[in-house]
């Protein structure tokens, strides 16, 4: 069985504060977009699983989340005595904000659900998911939805209204206890405004959606990485954006754009700039 695993979006990005079990209070608006790894689930005959990557430098045991995946899901449902191999093509760019691990780990809770025939409810594959990752019961579902507590706290939401999305991943990669313990430390000077982000999903109002777009991540930025993500941001609006912001912990800036011609624009730009550049759409 084939199933695809899709990127998603942080349309905003709230850290409320931290908590007694260590974790984060966030509030944010979730969206997936059709940038999508591609997963194939094979029964084997020895129990376990067994995962291959087109990524050399990607774990192949159970540190590998859709490994993680497939071992709660077969224990879940007393299904120890089943094998299965997972083969990931890799689309989404690792450790670049998009959760690709946690939605290759919730395809793999859909499609054996699909596979077995052990008809759990979405609900049920999410708290499967939320043992694994905080993302993960997000991309259970995808769509368009806010998400609270770790994240595992989901409503579900009107569909942003159609766009084209320019994604672009610069050359570094972020450290998230880093940006976690910098939100920790420092009086945030910005805050996204979410329940706005959300009044203009329901009027179907994708340009204030995308003027309300903000992650608290970027206060807490280094300098240079700090400006690096604002000049792609920067370099959206310019072609045409109606908002661009950082996803996740970053560093992979993203921009909505309403018509397909400026979102290539866009992308071609940022393509001569160098970083992983991506023109894909919501789904």
């Amino acid at each position: 069985m084939r199933v695809r695993a899709y990127a998603k979006l942080n349309l905003t990005l709230d850290v409320l504060g931290k908590r007694p079990d260590g974790y984060h209070d966030l509030r944010m608006l979730m969206q997936t977009v059709a940038l999508a790894d591609e997963i194939t689930l094979t029964p084997q005959e020895r129990p376990g699983v067994r995962v291959q990557t087109n990524l050399h430098f990607l774990p192949n045991n159970e540190k590998n989340l859709a490994a993680q995946a497939a071992l709660r899901f077969l224990r879940a449902n007393s299904l120890e005595e089943r094998g299965f191999s997972i083969d990931i093509e890799k689309k989404i760019p690792v450790c670049a904000g998009l959760a690709g691990g946690s939605s290759d780990a919730a395809a793999v809770l859909r499609g054996l659900n699909e596979m077995l025939g052990t008809g759990l409810l979405p609900a049920e594959l999410a708290r499967l998911g939320q043992e694994i990752g905080s993302d993960v019961p997000y991309c259970v579902t995808g769509g368009t939805a806010l998400a609270e507590g770790r994240g595992e706290v989901l409503t579900a939401l009107p569909p942003l209204p159609p766009c084209w999305v320019v994604l672009c991943k610069p050359e570094f990669s972020i450290s998230t206890p880093a940006l976690f313990a910098g939100v920790d430390s420092v009086r945030l000077r910005c805050r996204p405004d979410t329940q706005g982000a959300i009044d203009s999903l329901r009027a179907g109002d994708l340009a204030g959606v995308a003027r309300r777009m903000y992650n608290v991540f970027e206060d807490v930025l280094p300098d240079r990485q700090r400006a690096r993500v604002a000049d792609i941001k920067n370099m959206m609006v310019q072609c045409g954006a109606l908002g661009a912001s950082m996803s996740g912990t970053g560093p992979t800036a993203f921009g909505l754009f309403p018509g397909e011609a400026e979102a290539r624009e866009a992308r071609d730009r940022l393509l001569e700039l160098g970083g992983d550049t991506f023109l894909t759409q919501t789904v």
